[in-house]
């Protein structure tokens, strides 16, 4: 009788994994964003919170959480339990870079992030302020060459997609300009419509509305073909600029470990979400585009964009300040 009531445990222990997988959401789930509200990611994050809210039935709560070019975030999204209660909506710069740029091992994306599905896909576009004496990039390349470091550029963080492509492009072109760090997207653009910096790289999706204004100056932007929001902007391969086509992903992340069932229900549900003309169109005005991949699909992309830009912030001796 006592093997047959250990046996009867065994299996139920067997049988609870699935199970509590099957029951997820059973209360509010968290979702870390590792820059301040108002830029790329977040508003990603917002357009999926209400969402998935709606399909999966419990409230999924933003946390923003800022520094270290988001390796804060990262750093605390990693020791979260894998219990499917706490999620990360990262970028480039947190999952790829902060820990490269930063010289800590606290935590890799390979090791400690599961990839669930992109999120979105955003080219970035160089903004100048109306105050800059450039109507076009090959103006832009034209000042900076007779002014070194007389230009200042706004970067979201130390090895964000931004800024790294800004190092490209001085490396490549034998530009120097002044590189002004801020704590994300919100923060730099605020100066840049102050004047307090001349200019940036920056998500479409957080520049649109400001180009559209009329208060910032589009030259250029990194995507395979122009943009329908902005017809008149050429494309970085279009000047004959074809290295500089550097986007930014956002994407949702579980911590490794995290149970089978949960992952499937949330990349069932982000991809039906993604697909939803509603979410399309928020994606579109924001100068993105919704886009879900697979968990191995999203994975080996994430392998490919290590490998094209870790080489970049190594030759640039990328550190945080």
């Amino acid at each position: 009788m006592r093997l047959f009531w250990i046996a009867m445990a065994a299996v139920a222990a067997m049988l609870a994994g699935p199970a509590s997988g099957q029951q997820w959401p059973a209360r509010n789930v968290k979702l870390i964003v590792p820059y301040p509200a108002g830029g790329n990611v977040d508003s990603a994050a917002r357009i999926i919170a209400d969402k998935l809210q709606e399909r999966l039935g419990q409230p999924f709560i933003i946390e923003n959480k800022a520094g270290a070019g988001g390796m804060i975030a990262g750093e605390a999204f990693a020791k979260s339990p894998n219990d499917g209660y706490t999620l990360f909506v990262g970028a480039n710069g947190p999952v790829l870079f902060a820990t490269e740029i930063n010289k800590r091992d606290a935590y890799s994306w390979k090791r400690d992030f599961l990839p669930i599905s992109t999120i979105s896909m955003t080219p970035l576009v160089l903004e100048v302020h109306p105050s800059v004496q450039a109507t076009n990039f090959k103006e832009f390349i034209d000042l900076a060459k007779r002014e070194p470091g007389k230009l200042t550029m706004a970067s979201p963080g130390p090895g964000t997609t931004n800024h790294l492509l800004s190092e490209l492009m001085q490396s490549s072109l034998g530009l120097q300009w002044v590189t002004a760090h801020y704590r994300g997207n919100a923060p730099a653009i605020n100066d840049l419509l102050g004047g307090q910096v001349q200019f940036a790289f920056d998500q479409l999706s957080v520049s649109l509305q400001h180009i559209k204004a009329g208060l910032f100056r589009a030259l250029a932007v990194t995507s395979p073909h122009r943009l329908k929001s902005l017809p008149d902007v050429p494309t970085f391969a279009e000047l004959g600029y074809k290295d500089f086509d550097g986007q930014t992903f956002t994407g949702l992340f579980a911590p490794a470990g995290t149970p089978a069932p949960i992952v499937d229900r949330l990349h069932e549900a982000l991809v039906a979400i993604l697909k939803d003309p509603g979410v399309v169109d928020k994606f579109d005005k924001l100068g993105a585009e919704a886009v879900a991949m697979t968990p191995d699909e999203f994975r080996a992309y994430l392998e490919r964009e290590d490998a094209k830009w870790i080489p970049v912030v190594r030759k640039a001796n990328i550190r945080a300040d």
